[in-house]
């Protein structure tokens, strides 16, 4: 089962959440009020909520788990480049948790997605009760990452024919990736639309270049140090985030654990889907009891 369910978010916007599996049945010795505990999966930047299928399905089968189209991605709106901002995309988080009365719940995200699950953590510590931050960065990246984004877009060979040469592009052929990664391509074939010209992404690259100007430029260890929340930092063995990083971050949380995923790089539950599994179903069992 597939189903979407329609979310507002911030400013009115119009967000598409999606579950993947039917929750689970409560006890029927527990009380009408029983619900199982919810989990909100928020992809990273030009993802869509797809992506989480698989572990919103191994999630489902004992939790509530809601993937999040976040603004600008997937089947959500796309408003104006000056509406991407941190502010939003946490707000639009929060009217989910609230909207699908999920809440308190575990916020499990991806790079830019576990940005605002930790940042929505550090302003609402009432709606959540667990955090898995999964390869995402707290210190600046600086504005040569912003330049090298920009020149990167620019390299895209779009509109694609088909489908598979979406795969091979991303998968093998783009400059950035140093071995074929079958994986990759099928990532970004997720976020191509077709269009009469051929095949492009759903998102628009301005609007995503606005969306990181947030961690190119600034730093998020203050917001990182708020959360009280039990939290796992997991990255890929081969991800952005470095294991020093990573470890610090781990430091800095009040009650950080952490987890690396070999053979993994950045999009780690995408790469691996069953060592990431591994990695995080301890620690969601221990918060979502």
């Amino acid at each position: 089962m597939v189903r979407r369910i329609d979310v507002t978010g911030a400013g009115g916007v119009r967000l598409a959440a999606w579950e993947f599996a039917d929750p689970p049945k409560g006890d029927p010795g527990a009380g009408a009020t029983e619900r199982a505990p919810g989990v909100l999966l928020l992809h990273g930047l030009m993802g869509r909520a797809s992506h989480w299928a698989s572990t919103a399905r191994w999630l489902g089968e004992r939790h509530r788990a809601v993937a999040l189209d976040q603004r600008g991605h997937g089947q959500s709106t796309k408003p104006p480049e000056s509406q991407y901002t941190r502010e939003a995309y946490v707000e639009d988080a929060e009217a989910a948790l609230e909207e699908l009365e999920l809440a308190p719940a575990v916020l499990v995200g991806h790079a830019m997605g576990a940005l605002t699950a930790w940042q929505l953590a550090a302003k609402r510590p009432d709606l959540v009760s667990g955090l898995v931050i999964c390869d995402m960065r707290a210190s600046a990246l600086g504005s040569a990452s912003q330049r090298e984004w920009e020149h990167w877009f620019k390299s895209w060979p779009v509109p694609f024919a088909t489908l598979a040469d979406v795969r091979k592009w991303f998968g093998e052929d783009d400059p950035w990736v140093e071995r074929p990664n079958p994986s990759r391509g099928e990532f970004y074939a997720e976020v191509m639309a077709e269009y009469a010209d051929g095949w492009r992404p759903v998102f628009e690259h301005e609007q995503m270049l606005k969306s990181r100007e947030a961690w190119v430029y600034d730093a998020h260890w203050e917001e990182l140090a708020q959360v009280r929340c039990p939290t796992l930092v997991v990255r890929g063995l081969d991800g952005e985030l470095g294991r020093a990083e990573a470890q610090e971050m781990v430091r800095v949380l009040p009650d950080g654990q952490y987890a690396e995923v070999v053979d993994a790089g950045h999009l780690v539950h995408y790469d691996q889907p069953a060592a990431w599994r591994a990695a995080v179903e301890p620690f969601l069992d221990g918060v979502l009891r």
